[in-house]
C-alpha cells in the first residue's frame, strides 16, 4: 500500500481525511500526522512516505516551505495541498514544487478521490519526470475547467488560470460536449486527445464522473456548430470500430463563456437520452427541443422534484406526482402525457446520479418501460410513483454512515424541535464541525441546507391541508420567529407563505 502523511493544523480536518474515505480502496493507508510543518518534516526524515497532503498557512513551518523541504528528503514525494486560501500566487508556486492539485476547503470529496486516483495511477506507472510533469499539468486542467463548467469559480480568476495554463479560450462562444463509455477503457483519453489535436479551438479533460468532456471555443453560427458536430460524428465512428459502448452528448453553442455550465448540463442531459434513442452514438441537445412539445402545455417544478428526493421522502414524492399529473390531465394529449412521464423519468436519473456519480441506468430502463407499456392514466402515475420511490430507496442504500443514517432518522422524527450540528454532535459524541462534513458527503447538502428544506416540505403540508394560521404552521415545524419562517419559505418556494395557502 502507499503510505500517505497528513498535515494540518485543525485536528478536525485530520481527523475527518482518516475518517471520510476508505484509503485502503486506493491501495493507500494514513500512516501518521502533525500539525505543523516543522513536525511534519521530522517524521518525514525518519519514516519515507509515498504522498503528503498538506495545508499551507500553519504554525512554525508553512505547507509551501515544507514541499520544499520534503523535497529535498524524497525527490519523488507526490504532494496534494489543501488549503483555505483561493489564492492564485499559492497555486502557481504549487505548481512550480510539483503539485498533483490544489484543493480548497471545505474539501469536496469527489474531487480528492479523483485526484487520489490519478496519483495512484502515476504511482503504479512510475512516469517519467517530463511525462510526470504533463500529467500533473493535466490534473490542473481538469480541476480548473470542472470548476469553470460546474459555476464553481469566478470569471476573473478562471481567466486568470486559463492564461496561466495555456488554455485555448479565444473565441467569444462556447459548446461542450461529452463523451461517455462503458467496460474497458484505458487509453481512450489519449486517443481522443490524438484525434482532436488539430482541432486548436477544443479543450479536453476528464470530469468527476469519469466522462471525458471536450470544451469547443469558437464563434455563434450554424456553421460553427455544425463544423462541430461534424467533428464529433466522425470522432464517434472513429472510436466505435473498437469501442462500440461510445456516447457522445451535445450541448448547444452558447453565446459568451459564461454560458458554457449551461452548455455542460445540456450534454449531460442529452447522454441520458440514449434510453429514448439507442440507434444514435451522438445525441444533439438540440432534439430533446425538438420532441418537448410538452414544455409548453405542461409545467413541471424541477427544483421541487429534487428537494424532495434529497429529502429522501418517497410518500410526498408519491404525492407530488400525483397532484401534479392531476392537475394537467385534460390539458394535454395522450401523447404528450406520456412524453412528459419519459421526461420525469430521465430527470430522476439525472438527479441521482448527480449525487451518487454511479450509474443507475437498471432503475430508469425499467421506470422508462413500465412508463412506455402503461394503457391507463393511473398505470402512468403509478409507474412514475414506482420510479420515485426506487430512487429513494438507492440513496438510502447508499448511505455508508450509520451516523448520518441515525440524524436524518432524527430529524424526521424531531424537525420542530430545536436542532443544530453542535446538538446532535455531543448527541453522538462527534466534533459538530466533522458531523457537518460527514452530512454534506453523505446528502450532497449542508445540515442547515438539508433541515431547512425538510422543514419547508412540512409547512407546505399544512398549509395545503390545514386552517391554521401561517405562526402556527411556523412553530409546528420549528421555526419560533414568523419573520425568519417567511424569508425561508421565500427563499426555497419563491413566494410566501399566505401567498402559497392562497395559491399553491
Amino acid at each position: 500500500m502507499y503510505k500517505v502523511f497528513i498535515v494540518d493544523d485543525e485536528p478536525f480536518i485530520i481527523e475527518g481525511l482518516y475518517d471520510i474515505l476508505d484509503w485502503s480502496s486506493f491501495d493507500m493507508e494514513i500512516v501518521s500526522h502533525a500539525g505543523n510543518g516543522q513536525a511534519a518534516l521530522n517524521a518525514l526524515s525518519a519514516q519515507p512516505v509515498d504522498i503528503l497532503i498538506t495545508d499551507i498557512s500553519m504554525p512554525f513551518m508553512n505547507g509551501l516551505d515544507l514541499i520544499r523541504e520534503a523535497r529535498q528528503l524524497q525527490p519523488d514525494i507526490k504532494v496534494i495541498i489543501l488549503s483555505g486560501f483561493n489564492e492564485f500566487e499559492y497555486l502557481k508556486e504549487g505548481m512550480q514544487l510539483g503539485i498533483e492539485n490544489y484543493l480548497l476547503k471545505p474539501i469536496n470529496v469527489e474531487e480528492l478521490e479523483s485526484t487520489l486516483r490519478n496519483t495512484a495511477s502515476k504511482l503504479d506507472h512510475t512516469l517519467s519526470p517530463q511525462t510526470d510533469d504533463a500529467y500533473g499539468v493535466q490534473i490542473l486542467k481538469d480541476n480548473i475547467l470542472h470548476r469553470w463548467l460546474t459555476g464553481q469559480i469566478a470569471a476573473t480568476e478562471f481567466e486568470e488560470r486559463a492564461q496561466f495554463l495555456n488554455l485555448s479560450l479565444d473565441a467569444p462562444d462556447v459548446a461542450v460536449a461529452i463523451l461517455r463509455t462503458k467496460g474497458e477503457a484505458s487509453g481512450m483519453f489519449e486517443r481522443v486527445e490524438d484525434m482532436l489535436k488539430d482541432k486548436s479551438y477544443v479543450n479536453i479533460f476528464h470530469d468527476i464522473d469519469g466522462d471525458i468532456v471536450i470544451v469547443a471555443n469558437m464563434h455563434a453560427g450554424e456553421d460553427e456548430k455544425k463544423k462541430f458536430m461534424e467533428c464529433l460524428q466522425a470522432l464517434s465512428a472513429a472510436l466505435c470500430e473498437t469501442h462500440p459502448a461510445v456516447l457522445i452528448g451535445a450541448g448547444s453553442l452558447m453565446r459568451g463563456l459564461h454560458h458554457a455550465p449551461a452548455s455542460y448540463q445540456e450534454a449531460k442531459k442529452a447522454l441520458q437520452y440514449v434510453m429514448i434513442y439507442p440507434n444514435l452514438k451522438v445525441i444533439d441537445h438540440a432534439i430533446l427541443e425538438k420532441g418537448g412539445s410538452s414544455a409548453s402545455s405542461f409545467s413541471i417544478d424541477w427544483k421541487e422534484y429534487a428537494k424532495l428526493i434529497l429529502s429522501r421522502n418517497a410518500e410526498l414524492l408519491a404525492e407530488r406526482i400525483r397532484v401534479d399529473f392531476e392537475q394537467h390531465r385534460d390539458g394535454v394529449t395522450p401523447a404528450e402525457l406520456q412524453n412528459i412521464a419519459l421526461e420525469v423519468v430521465i430527470r430522476f436519473k439525472m438527479e441521482l446520479e448527480g449525487i451518487k456519480h454511479s450509474d443507475e441506468s437498471a432503475i430508469y430502463q425499467r421506470g422508462l418501460r413500465l412508463v412506455l407499456d402503461s394503457g391507463t392514466f393511473d398505470e402512468l402515475v403509478q409507474a412514475l410513483q414506482q420510479v420515485g420511490t426506487e430512487t429513494i430507496q438507492s440513496l438510502l442504500q447508499d448511505l455508508k454512515n450509520p451516523i448520518v443514517n441515525q440524524v436524518l432518522q432524527h430529524i424526521d422524527k424531531h424537525y420542530a424541535e430545536e436542532l443544530s450540528l453542535k446538538l446532535l454532535g455531543a448527541h453522538y459524541h462527534l466534533h459538530p464541525v466533522y458531523l457537518g462534513q460527514l452530512f454534506h458527503k453523505e446528502t450532497g447538502e449542508t445540515f442547515a441546507e438539508y433541515i431547512n428544506k425538510y422543514r419547508i416540505e412540512r409547512a407546505k403540508e399544512q398549509l395545503r391541508n390545514s386552517n391554521l394560521k401561517v405562526h402556527e404552521i411556523a412553530r409546528n415545524v420549528g421555526y419560533w420567529e414568523t419573520g425568519y419562517f417567511y424569508k425561508q419559505f421565500r427563499k426555497y418556494v419563491g413566494i410566501s407563505p399566505t401567498d402559497f395557502k392562497v395559491f399553491g
